[in-house]
């Protein structure tokens, strides 16, 4: 099951991914979020990725996933983690977590990364395209790719068709645009050149678990 809480936050079975919630697009409360939460993985330091992470971690008593440099971080703040860096995988309550590479910075410390979550979905967190997304797809197959698509701080709608040609999902559901006038996108010209590739496109209602 997949769930989008608007921007980059997504709940992928167990795992909820970079919870910046509440958010511009997203104000449900915390106890309708992190139903069934049993691992919190961020992408990234940035406040609209690591979100309210710690509070949510130490609230809910969940782990958090994170680089190790970030999981430093929110040790040293009370939370529980467990740290990783790119390449490696994690099984956690019940998920699996491989930790792979994104283009992108990083405001507290380490760098910026993706997963692939179960072997399933791929999460990119905020990235550009770049050439080892193809590896990414040799690698490990995502049936569905979450994609970022708003521009200017990360890939827009060119960029991330490319990425898309790359990986080679079944499905893709494009995340980070419209929660601000600066990423603003045009989701019907990325429907259609998603298609165009062959790849469907779902945009989900925040909140709403779709099974995929």
């Amino acid at each position: 099951m997949i769930t989008w809480y608007g921007h980059a936050c997504f709940k992928v079975d167990n795992v909820l991914i970079d919870p910046f919630v509440p958010n511009p697009l997203c104000n449900l409360p915390s106890d309708i979020v992190m139903e069934g939460v049993d691992v919190i993985a961020v992408t990234h330091g940035h406040d609209d990725h690591l979100g309210n992470a710690l509070a949510l971690g130490t609230a809910y008593n969940v782990p958090i996933v994170a680089i190790h440099e970030i999981a430093c971080y929110l040790a040293e703040r009370g939370a529980k983690v467990e740290g990783m860096n790119i390449g490696g995988s994690i099984e956690i309550n019940g998920a699996k977590l491989t930790m792979v590479k994104a283009d992108h910075s990083c405001s507290i410390a380490g760098v910026a990364t993706g997963y692939v979550i179960n072997d399933r979905v791929y999460h990119a967190g905020d990235t550009g395209v770049f050439g080892d997304m193809e590896l990414i797809g040799e690698l490990y197959n995502p049936k569905v790719a979450l994609l970022p698509i708003g521009g200017r701080y990360t890939m827009g709608i060119e960029e991330a068709l490319l990425a898309i040609e790359l990986i080679y999902p079944e499905v893709v559901i494009p995340m980070h645009y419209n929660t601000f006038p600066l990423i603003q996108a045009d989701i019907n010209e990325f429907i259609k050149g998603a298609e165009a590739l062959g790849v469907e496109v779902i945009i989900p209602k925040i909140g709403e678990p779709i099974d995929l």
